[in-house]
């Protein structure tokens, strides 16, 4: 029994062997080997090959009928003979970048047509022209992915892909493209990539591709986005006109599943109103389809229909907020509204109705509102109520000031009211908020109280250089809190009290002036805890004995620790505590002399007996030199007083 499985295991192996051998020779590399020409003798078997970073020139005929992938990218070909690929039947993917194709063209496109079954083709970085693409996409029926980047295209024409109808995916960025004929890209019924970043497009009048479904326009010279309203449906799902001219929002189709928006970059704003950047879209939509009567309002209606989950207005030149075409947004998750010249964001609502009462408006699906970098004073408690699911809310470099409790607002009962409301931020409002970013807010009193109706899981004070925190302000979070920064605000021990926070797993709180640790972090299962450039001296032995029980992380550097006194030290170290930057750190001994935390690690004993021996030797020599003198003057004494005495005996 024992000798048939022996004999099976030795059958099965050398199967295994020879699967493994067998799979090693379909592929080979030769990649940046300094080869000046392909390698002879080249196993037929091979069904990929990597030739890339090479200095081959001349390409001649490969006898490789298995071959399915071949790379010659960076090396320096400009010659292909014309029956170079004629025996690679099985040709799929052919990578020629970087290389020197806008050379010989006539010969190297023959060459390239006679592979009929090819789907991936990157000619990226050949400085090939207009002419020269259109040569090497002949005969290319097959093809389903195509890159061209980094070439010289002026021009895209309507027969450039008329015999490569099959594309899925182009990618043409980085070139000098500054014309799109009509009937270009309207043929690639597959089409649903498409890539024209860093390229000279200064407009899209009508868009038409329908089963497109990623579109990336970033990095060219659009101003306006404009689409011919009908009832189609367009895939659409990525639309980036980031890093342009725009100075409206672009005009979308109007059946549409657009999800991810990037406008990032660009000049809106700068018509100075909402209401003036919307009215002057539509004009402009009447105006490029010979619209005679002004119809509704294309925008809004278009945006209305948008399933958009995430949007990116980042820097541009925004003064107000866009409250109604943003609200208009309903599927709206994600909102980054950073680096824009919002001070105020207020509740002016235009169109009221005949009633005379203000139209309701929200963000009922917004999480993450990002308003970092606005110059943000005052935010409408209007504005605030809308956002009825907001999680995450960053108002770093902004000139907020929170309010000191939710019940300051109440009193205030008509829209022109709040929106006067221009010295602090209710926070109290946003029951769902759970991670708030005050970073460099420049803010005088954090309340108490002031966060009492949130439920904050993070929180970031950091930066805020003169601010008072009263012993009360972190009533209400104390129980969900888990991460808390308050880095960077000049604070003293005696002026920092932290209430019980049995939820809190992070805290930094360095560059401060602090030598003590609150006494309230006993009940925190902190897992990381930052310290850095502070005044710290020692750290409570019991305080650090209790917050090892959970603590990974420890930063410490910067301090001024007492190398003698450092029984905390020693117990992170024996319970493996992470501490990244113990090498950054000093300690100093009872002799002023200051050195690394590591070398004192590797024999605290010796370091600090020293110190203590030469004390014990100093207080010796000391109490000796005490004695001797009082040895002498005794001595001293004695001799005086000898002679008075034996003077009175004589006479």
């Amino acid at each position: 029994m024992f000798s048939n499985l022996l004999l099976l295991w030795s059958f099965s192996h050398e199967l295994y062997l020879t699967e493994v051998k067998h799979d090693a020779s379909k592929e080979q590399s030769w990649n940046n080997q300094n080869l000046y020409s392909v390698p002879l003798d080249l196993d037929v078997r091979l069904t990929r090959l990597d030739l890339s970073n090479n200095f081959i020139r001349q390409l001649h005929t490969l006898v490789l009928p298995y071959l399915e992938q071949l790379d010659l990218s960076a090396n320096q070909l400009d010659l292909i003979s014309e029956d170079a690929f004629e025996n690679l039947a099985q040709l799929e993917e052919l990578n020629l970048s970087r290389n020197a194709l806008n050379n010989n063209t006539g010969s190297n496109s023959k060459a390239l047509q006679s592979i009929t079954e090819l789907k991936s083709l990157d000619i990226s970085f050949n400085s090939l022209s207009d002419d020269a693409v259109e040569l090497y996409l002949r005969n290319k029926y097959s093809l389903d992915q195509l890159k061209m980047t980094g070439n010289v295209l002026t021009r895209l024409s309507h027969s450039l892909f008329k015999e490569c109808k099959g594309l899925r995916a182009i990618t043409i960025d980085d070139n000098l493209i500054s014309v799109i004929e009509e009937g270009t890209f309207e043929p690639l019924t597959q089409l649903e990539m498409l890539n024209l970043a860093k390229n000279n497009l200064g407009q899209i009048c009508d868009f038409k591709l329908r089963r497109l479904k990623y579109l990336n326009l970033s990095r060219n010279s659009v101003e306006f986005f404009v689409t011919r309203e009908h009832d189609q449906l367009y895939n659409l799902e990525i639309l980036d006109l980031s890093f342009n001219q725009l100075l409206y929002f672009p005009i979308v189709p109007k059946m549409n599943r657009l999800k991810f928006l990037h406008l990032q970059n660009n000049m809106l704003g700068s018509l100075n109103s909402e209401a003036t950047m919307v009215s002057e879209a539509n004009y402009l939509y009447n105006e490029i389809f010979n619209e005679r009567t002004i119809r509704k309002n294309n925008l809004h209606a278009n945006w209305r229909m948008m399933p958009l989950i995430y949007i990116d207005l980042s820097y541009n030149h925004f003064r107000t907020f866009p409250v109604e075409t943003l609200s208009l947004l309903l599927s709206l998750e994600t909102l980054n509204f950073g680096n824009n010249c919002v001070q105020n964001i207020t509740w002016n609502i235009r169109n009221y109705g005949d009633s005379g009462e203000q139209r309701q408006l929200s963000f009922p699906s917004l999480k993450d509102l990002d308003l970092r970098s606005n110059g943000l004073v005052n935010i409408s408690p209007l504005f605030l109520n809308a956002l009825t699911k907001i999680e995450t809310l960053n108002l770093q470099d902004n000139s907020v000031q929170p309010c000191a409790s939710l019940d300051n607002v109440r009193s205030f009962q008509t829209t022109q009211q709040l929106n006067l409301i221009t010295s602090c931020v209710a926070f109290g409002q946003l029951r769902t908020l759970k991670h708030l970013n005050l970073k460099d807010n420049n803010i005088k009193m954090l309340h108490p109280n002031v966060f009492q109706k949130n439920s904050l899981v993070s929180l970031n004070l950091a930066r805020n250089t003169h601010m008072v925190i009263h012993e009360g302000a972190l009533e209400g979070v104390q129980a969900t809190l888990e991460s808390l920064i308050i880095s960077e605000i000049n604070i003293t021990s005696s002026d920092l009290t932290l209430p019980c926070m049995p939820a809190l797993t992070q805290l930094k709180i360095s560059n401060n002036h602090l030598d003590v640790l609150p006494s309230g972090l006993s009940c925190s299962p902190l897992k990381e805890i930052d310290i850095r450039n502070n005044t710290f001296i020692t750290l409570n032995d019991s305080l650090i004995d209790a917050l090892s029980v959970h603590l990974q992380v420890m930063f410490i550097s910067g301090n001024n620790f007492n190398c003698c006194d450092s029984q905390w030290l020693i117990i992170l170290k024996e319970l493996q505590i992470n501490l990244p930057d113990v090498s950054d750190t000093k300690c100093f001994t009872l002799g002023d002399s200051s050195i690394v935390v590591m070398e004192y690690l590797k024999s605290p004993l010796f370091h600090c007996l020293l110190h203590t021996k030469a004390q014990e030797v100093h207080f010796g020599q000391m109490l000796i030199v005490v004695l001797f003198l009082l040895v002498m003057l005794t001595v001293f004494i004695i001799c005086t007083r000898k002679p008075c005495c034996s003077r009175s005996c004589i006479v």
